[in-house]
């Protein structure tokens, strides 16, 4: 009779861990969740194990991101488990989240697998922008390489699917105004406007892009435009975009726009009027929501990323990435509150 118990035990156990795995307890799973490390003492949590080469490389990374970020966006306090803390999981391709002030990573799962990110590109496009245009009143000319542009564009922020006017070839338009485009409805065209704008080509620009990553010494990484339209050897991870968008935060321009639901930009001779509308339709639905961005392409599958502050203080914030997920919406909202569920800051 133990025998056969045994064997049933063994049949079932497959199965029982599946379905029970994000209510354990993470002191229950010790042996076979080694902790992977720390950031500024902090413990990393994990729903899987890192291999060996990107637990070292994740460790490295610390001082790297407490130097790129310059007090910037955090309180200064170092996130820890509650006593309360239980694991959770996040049915996506890849998804983290992190603290913007030491760069703590709170949760993981698969957050380093190299993959298309779509127009979450638009992230470091847009803090290439900041820091490479002095004057966003400055002025671009739409040309016909940005009209042709696939996918999402000014005033059509849905593929196929347009709500007011596009840009028209030759429009003149700021910098500023084509930014706003760009992050609120996610528009291919405004971003390789400014790509144009600022380095000659979009192939030029990626090249900054690159470089601006090599910097930050993110690893998983390669763009190829500022769009984040589908290329091939075009890449980025959840970890590296959530790294990207805690440095991010040291403009505000780039969060005020990436939080507000709608506005309105003109021509420069005012003959032209875009109506934007966010992409992010669940900015009013997370408490003390910072901003977000989405993404999509049929490579990249739907993506999302959203920064928030804890609900208590609005001190301590954070950053999650969730890639190809089509329950990004509701698994981007669990995700949020199971963070400020599970860390204090200390």
């Amino acid at each position: 009779m133990q025998v056969i118990a045994a064997i049933i035990y063994a049949v079932f156990l497959p199965v029982n861990l599946y379905f029970y795995w994000p209510f354990l307890d993470q002191a229950q799973l010790k042996n076979d969740q080694p902790q992977i490390g720390s950031v500024q003492g902090a413990e990393i949590s994990t729903e899987k194990q890192l291999p060996e080469s990107l637990k070292n490389s994740i460790a490295s990374d610390s001082d790297n991101f407490q130097n790129s970020q310059d007090g910037y966006g955090g309180s200064g306090l170092i996130p820890q488990k509650k006593s309360t803390f239980y694991n959770t999981k996040i049915f996506a391709g890849s998804s983290v989240a992190i603290d913007v002030n030491t760069g703590t990573i709170l949760y993981y799962d698969d957050g380093r697998t190299k993959t298309p990110i779509a127009s979450l590109t638009k992230v470091m496009t847009a803090t290439m922008i900041l820091e490479k245009v002095k004057d966003l009143n400055e002025v671009v000319t739409i040309d016909e390489e940005a009209l042709a542009a696939e996918g999402t564009k000014v005033g059509c922020p849905t593929t196929g699917y347009c709500i007011d006017e596009k840009l028209h070839l030759g429009e003149k338009i700021t910098v500023g105004d084509l930014l706003k485009a760009m992050l609120m409805d996610s528009a291919n065209d405004a971003a390789i406007a400014l790509g144009k704008h600022v380095a000659g080509s979009q192939k030029a620009f990626a090249a900054l892009m690159n470089e601006k990553a090599k910097e930050l010494t993110l690893k998983d990484s390669h763009f190829c435009n500022p769009s984040g339209l589908d290329e091939d050897g075009c890449y980025s991870s959840a970890y590296d975009i959530a790294r990207i968008t805690a440095y991010s935060m040291r403009y505000d321009r780039i969060w005020s726009i990436m939080d507000t639901k709608e506005d309105t930009v003109h021509s420069i001779d005012g003959k032209y009027t875009h109506i934007l509308k966010s992409t992010d339709v669940i900015l009013d639905e997370v408490p003390n929501c910072l901003g977000g961005k989405t993404g999509f392409t049929y490579n990249a599958g739907k993506s999302l990323m959203l920064a928030s502050a804890d609900p208590t203080s609005g001190k301590h914030k954070i950053v999650a990435v969730i890639l190809n997920d089509n329950e990004r919406w509701a698994d981007m909202k669990n995700l949020i509150a199971w963070t400020f569920e599970n860390y204090e800051w200390k």
